[in-house]
């Protein structure tokens, strides 16, 4: 009983502990930018289900392209009362009507069909390649501003370990007496704060992360995105002009060909609704056994609607109304093109000047002497007040500078996002 008692205990508790140490383990993976953009292409589940849409619109393409089918028709004699035969289709007392028919598409509809599916197609295209440079976009902000939130969470760290040792330091001092309560109080509140904000930062990074992993379609790995961009490897951006951006943002943009080829969709399907108004030829053969004039006798039959009443007016009424509605949003996102560039190229410039006004040795010349502050403090060289005040601004620069460097990394990504392909490269 016992032995079984203490078997169950341990069933128990190692289900318990692998639960617990399985249930929040992942995978970390240090990831790169490039690397992460291939697991994005192959895995991003809104590529994919958009992806769809392309092929769905060639296959529009192809049932555009198909003729239609012939009509045969066949008609028997149910009851023959004289001869007291039913379905009577024998040759010398039965009767039976056969005809083919086949419908032939007038004005050309045919080929303007094909010419509006096709037209489809492309503009499938544009929205798949337009949802690829707006999630892309995505990625790359959400992978910078993880890396930039790292160092700032890395540098709350050096703060924080060198907290902790000195308050064990004051309150082994404040025990012999050597120090007030207050001091050591003072520490520990700048201890406390810290933790709270890299707190705050971490639960940032974490709602990032959570970003990247549901865009790689991976929630069991942990990225640990890695980057070697410095302001000394950025490019300048005085050497783009705003003219060249636009020209290049109107050849690559897809939403802006998606505007144009709406445009040209509606043009098409103008075409296609005049054709409409002409109505189809049905020509076709019959052939009569015995209810004729003559037996065995053969027509050639040839039908066309009578276009009286219905031609069409209210299908080719909204046709042209969709022209100049196309035309109208063209030039609405024309003008956004445009707008999205300038201020995006005026972004850049605007933090690339300010992230060139800092002396590069700046940072690590506060790291210095952060270390020096810290061991004169606890020489009690210099104040309570002069060693908050020191720490409360070597914080503020480590998380403006790491601000900076990502404004302007996300400047440039925006900037390339709004030209349409990635004419900024670092």
């Amino acid at each position: 009983m016992k032995i079984t008692t203490l078997a169950r205990f341990l069933f128990v508790f190692t289900g318990v502990l692998c639960t617990v140490l399985y249930c929040p383990a992942q995978d970390t993976l240090r990831i790169t930018l490039p690397d992460a953009e291939k697991q994005f292409a192959a895995k991003n589940l809104s590529l994919i289900a958009e992806k769809y849409n392309i092929d769905i619109a060639r296959a529009q393409v192809i049932q555009a392209r198909v003729y239609n089918n012939p009509n045969i028709q066949l008609v028997a004699a149910a009851w023959n009362p004289q001869e007291k035969k039913v379905l009577d289709v024998s040759n010398k007392t039965g009767e039976y009507i056969v005809g083919v028919q086949q419908l032939i598409i007038l004005a050309g509809k045919r080929n303007k069909q094909i010419k509006l599916a096709e037209a489809n197609t492309t503009m499938a295209e544009n929205r798949f390649y337009d949802l690829l440079r707006t999630l892309r976009l995505t990625l790359h902000s959400d992978f910078y501003q993880a890396y930039f939130l790292q160092n700032s969470i890395s540098a709350y760290q050096v703060q924080i370990a060198s907290l902790e040792k000195l308050t064990a330091n004051y309150n082994d001092l404040q025990a012999k007496g050597v120090i007030t309560l207050k001091e050591v109080v003072r520490v520990k509140s700048l201890l406390y704060s810290l933790k709270a904000e890299q707190t705050s930062l971490q639960n940032q990074f974490n709602d990032t992360e959570a970003e990247i992993q549901l865009l790689l379609q991976n929630n069991h790995t942990w990225f640990v995105p890695e980057a070697t961009v410095t302001p000394a490897t950025l490019p300048q951006m005085r050497q783009y002009n705003l003219p060249g951006l636009v020209d290049s943002a109107y050849a690559n943009r897809n939403d802006l060909k998606l505007a144009q080829n709406n445009l040209k969709y509606s043009q098409l399907d103008y075409s296609l609704q005049k054709a409409l108004a002409v109505p189809d030829l049905t020509i076709g053969a019959q052939f009569d056994k015995r209810g004729s004039f003559v037996d065995n006798a053969s027509f050639l039959t040839v039908a066309m609607d009578l276009p009286f009443f219905n031609r069409n007016q209210g299908n080719i009424k909204a046709a042209k109304l969709n022209i100049d509605q196309s035309k109208v949003s063209l030039q609405q996102t024309q003008t956004t093109v445009e707008n999205e560039v300038q201020a995006a190229y005026v972004k850049a410039l605007n933090t690339e000047k300010m992230l060139g006004s800092i002396d590069p040795n700046f940072q690590s010349d506060f790291d210095k002497l952060l270390k020096s502050i810290t061991e004169n403090f606890e020489k009690r060289n210099i104040s309570l007040l002069e060693f908050t005040d020191f720490y409360d601004s070597y914080k503020q620069n480590v998380l403006q500078y790491n601000q900076l460097q990502n404004d302007r990394i996300q400047a440039i990504e925006t900037l390339n996002f709004t030209v349409g392909k990635p004419i900024v490269n670092f």
